[in-house]
């Protein structure tokens, strides 16, 4: 997006009236956009208590804000085009040029009638805007019919407010500091009159959006809706676990999974009011860490007529978008559609007599990712982030140069944890060569497949293999057992929230295995507020407060069962547990008291060092031979 202030036009005409009179009249609007060069301003006025007071008359111009649009912190530049002035009686309205602005006005209006501006008059601009009306009434306080967002009026206004910032003629500005409790901010103050008003919010990197509203009123008090409306965008990441505590079907802005499982992400956002657009661009940006693989055929559109996912809905085709995953700027992907207009029109008409639509369709994409190996050097805190911002059209003017804006980043997180395996036996020898298997179930007929790593063991979960989660799917060729070290350690990265079981398929030589799996059981705690993520929190304990893992163990030892539940040592920054599995070691069996067995031993140890002996010495005499 260009660098440059853009701004919302308001064209507001107000005739004067008597102090004594009253109107009820109707708000015009129009979509819009103005140029790119501010205008000159004389004096910025704040809005304390969401009012501004220009100090030049009694009349005012209430600006009502979108829902949940804030006002605050945008700019208008106020120009007074005509002075007006109503009969006794109300029947009829006068306006009179306003010097200040006279050569811009008469120099459109010269354009429009192919004249040279300064040779027009100053009834032919008034008669030139009023043949504009294509709904014209007699008298200050009749009330006024909107004209359309695509009418030759709204095209007039908006050359006229390029004229005025061309032509850098002052302008009071005001600034809103402030706005009211129902998200308004008054511009009082004011002479009887017949006024622009442009907004010069700068926009870039922020919610906003180009917007022109007209009103037409003989009241003192006139109100207009602001029409710059702009799309909104929420990241949320699906948790496979306890969804039904978890709410919206695990929708929401935390989640945990093991390394090689498909992580469902979608986007919702909205379709602004476009009336007054040609086109309208829309385009989501996506910041993946880079524990996180992109699966670009996963993508899918869909619009909804309204904010319920019930409603009628169209789902867009592959040719109706484009995914670039290579867009630069940090970012790993971006989904855009050219025209959304276009298509929304064409599948939601809803289209009246002055061409324009309603808007406001629930926009949602679905896509997936994959959590990949770099996930094993990261677990616990902070997490691995994923963000998305909206771009959108922010230029209707009809000569628009097909500028945009951003909504800012909405940032999801996912975590993985760690399992440390200390191998040893009842007197803390460390043991090497201690084989084991992770499952996924009691009977551990479900394989929760690991490969080697550098450090340890990585999981592969089974949406890798075309299962899903933990079951089905095609056994890995780099699948392997886990081995206990020298040390008597082995390490397990990338494991979910859940139950796990451990069994031991081969004890080290010399001892007797575990007969039964070792029962895990991984309990992350997260946030009660699970959506309203702040981009960083990972980080901290606001997000995951702590990570409790148990351990349940059952052994067979001298002749009857012993069971233990252990809560084991964890660290919630590195996402890790210490697990000690323990082998007891073996006791000699019994003896009669004679000496046959010693002497069997004995001789079993004599006749297994002679033969090796001898077979040395045989040896040693073959190689001789064959050297003569």
């Amino acid at each position: 997006m260009k660098n440059r202030n853009m701004r919302f036009l308001y064209a507001m005409a107000m005739a004067a009236t008597i102090a004594t009179s009253t109107f009820s009249g109707t708000v015009g609007t129009v979509t819009a956009f103005a140029a790119e060069t501010q205008a000159q301003t004389d004096t910025v006025y704040p809005t304390p208590k969401g009012t501004a007071n220009l100090g030049k008359g009694n009349a005012s111009i209430t600006i009502h804000g979108n829902e949940g649009q804030s006002l605050v912190g945008k700019k208008f530049n106020v120009y007074k085009i005509f002075d007006a002035e109503n009969s006794k009686g109300g029947e009829s309205i006068n306006y009179t040029l306003n010097s200040a602005y006279a050569d811009a006005v008469k120099t459109v209006v010269g354009k429009k009638l192919n004249k040279a501006g300064a040779s027009v008059t100053e009834y032919e601009v008034i008669d030139y805007i009023q043949s504009l009306n294509k709904n014209q009434v007699e008298g200050a306080q009749a009330n006024q019919k909107l004209e359309g967002s695509y009418s030759a009026y709204r095209y007039f206004v908006e050359d006229l407010r390029n004229e005025l910032v061309k032509s850098k003629v002052a302008a009071d500005m005001v600034k809103v500091s402030a706005t009211t409790a129902d998200n308004s901010c008054v511009i009082g103050g004011l002479a009887y009159g017949y006024y622009v008003v442009d907004e010069v919010s700068e926009v870039e990197g922020t919610h906003s959006a180009a917007s022109m509203c007209i009103v037409n009123t003989a009241n003192p008090e006139a109100g207009v809706n602001v029409k710059s409306d702009y799309p909104s965008v929420i990241k949320k990441i699906q948790e496979d676990d306890n969804k039904n505590k978890v709410g919206n079907s695990g929708w929401n802005d935390v989640a945990d999974y093991e390394i090689g499982q498909t992580i469902p992400y979608k986007y919702e956002s909205n379709m602004p009011n476009a009336n007054g657009y040609d086109t309208y661009y829309y385009a989501w940006h996506d910041k993946m860490d880079s524990a996180l693989t992109f699966n670009k055929d996963s993508v899918s559109i869909k619009i909804y007529a309204d904010s319920s996912e019930s409603s009628k809905s169209y789902t867009l085709k592959a040719n109706e978008f484009v995914v670039n995953t290579n867009p630069g700027n940090g970012e790993t992907f971006t989904v855009a559609v050219n025209d959304i207009k276009k298509i929304i029109d064409r599948e939601f008409d809803n289209v009246d007599a002055l061409k324009e639509n309603t808007y406001g369709q629930k926009i949602v994409l679905t896509h997936n990712a994959t959590l990949n190996d770099n996930a094993a050097a990261d677990t616990g805190r902070p997490g691995f982030e994923n963000d998305v911002r909206l771009e959108f059209s922010n230029d209707a003017d009809h000569d628009h140069d097909g500028s945009t804006g951003f909504t800012p980043w909405d940032t999801v997180v996912c975590f993985t944890y760690k399992l440390d395996v200390l191998k040893t036996n009842n007197h803390d020898l460390k043991l090497e060569g201690a084989k084991f298997r992770l499952y996924s179930d009691a009977e551990c007929q479900n394989e929760v497949y690991v490969k080697k790593a550098s450090n340890g063991y990585n999981v592969i979960n089974r949406d890798s293999l075309g299962g899903t989660d933990h079951t089905g799917g095609t056994a890995p060729s780099n699948a392997v057992e886990m081995v206990s070290d020298a040390n008597g350690n082995f390490v397990i990265y990338g494991l979910d929230g859940g139950t796990y079981y451990l069994k031991e398929t081969e004890a080290p030589t010399g001892y007797r295995k575990l007969l039964d799996p070792i029962v895990l059981n991984v309990k992350p705690t997260f946030t009660d507020d699970r959506n309203n993520y702040v981009k960083g929190d990972g980080a901290t304990d606001k997000t995951l407060k702590k990570l409790d893992v148990s351990a349940h163990v059952k052994e067979f030892l001298n002749g009857s069962y012993k069971e233990a539940d252990t809560d084991l040592t964890t660290d919630v920054d590195a996402g890790s547990a210490n697990l000690t599995v323990i082998n007891t070691v073996g006791k000699k069996l019994p003896v009669t008291g004679s000496s046959v067995m010693v002497i069997m031993l004995a001789a079993g140890t004599a006749l297994a060092g002679f033969s090796v002996a001898k077979y040395r010495k045989d040896k040693k005499d073959e190689e001789k031979k064959q050297g003569e």
